[in-house]
């Protein structure tokens, strides 16, 4: 009987994944998106963890079996992924998820990307010749993003095209009372110098009025010395967290120096968008 059961509910689970999708994502955003676009339609892995540096991810054998069963990848783009991707792509050997296939999704190319150089040497640091693959800390990429991947399930998945559609809307809906929330809540700090450690906020602080006054690292991916954070010691701004997983800004008017930067601002008021 338990065995009799056992099959029954085996061929339950069978028929209920039928015809989704397995979707795999490298970052846990893009998870979260396709997830509430897809619903039950999909199946989402997302292969890098979201308290990794996303430019730096070590490539995992189980990485290469997640992409051999994809049906879609979607990727940040910008050339985040430049240093870890490509190997895992190649080695999985699928041929649905190979850059200019349906089954591969590119969300930097719907995105109007910033800070894009016009030359590239390795005196700039490690720069991204595309431009700043940060967008998705403009809420107002976010809709955008969710229209791709709304399109791009519709064309793999064609005959619930209507589902996908109803929930891009209904997540656009709820993503714009969340801009409202944020605006109020940033109002206040508009105008105010930041200064970050990497130029992952910089969507962000200009979508808010928040004036960008400089970075930690002296160039792009390059460490700080101690001679570089003392010459940002005449500085009296706030102070951007560096890699903050959330969008929170430390406000402080102390002046920067090497111990009140690796230390924190315990003497700060902070703000957190939720």
């Amino acid at each position: 009987m338990k065995k009799y059961l056992s099959i029954l509910l085996l061929a339950f689970v069978q028929a209920l994944s039928a015809g989704s999708l397995n979707v795999a994502a490298t970052y846990g955003y893009i998870g979260d998106i396709v997830q509430r676009i897809g619903k039950d339609r999909v199946e989402v892995t997302v292969l890098a963890r979201g308290d990794y540096n996303p430019h730096v991810i070590i490539p995992k054998p189980s990485y290469i079996a997640k992409l051999r069963r994809a049906d879609l990848l979607v990727i940040n783009g910008g050339q985040l992924e430049i240093g870890w991707l490509p190997q895992i792509i190649r080695q999985a050997n699928n041929a649905a998820v190979q850059t200019g296939e349906r089954g591969f999704l590119d969300l930097s190319t719907c995105i109007h990307l910033i800070d894009v150089p016009t030359s590239v040497s390795r005196d700039m640091g490690d720069v991204h010749p595309d431009g700043n693959p940060h967008f998705f800390l403009d809420p107002d990429n976010l809709p955008l993003i969710a229209h791709a991947v709304a399109e791009r399930l519709s064309e793999l998945d064609p005959d619930h095209r209507s589902f996908y559609e109803a929930n891009e809307a209904e997540f656009k809906a709820q993503w714009q009372e969340h801009i409202k929330r944020w605006e109020e809540q940033l109002r206040p700090l508009k105008g105010t110098k930041i200064i970050e450690y990497h130029r992952i906020f910089d969507y962000f602080l200009r979508r808010f009025g928040l004036e960008i006054a400089g970075t930690i690292e002296p160039l792009p991916g390059i460490p700080p010395t101690t001679k570089h954070i003392a010459e940002k010691n005449s500085f009296n701004v706030n102070i951007a967290a560096a890699y903050c997983r959330t969008c929170t800004i430390r406000k402080t008017r102390r002046r920067i120096c090497p111990r009140n930067w690796a230390s924190g601002c315990s003497s700060s008021r902070m703000m957190s968008v939720r």
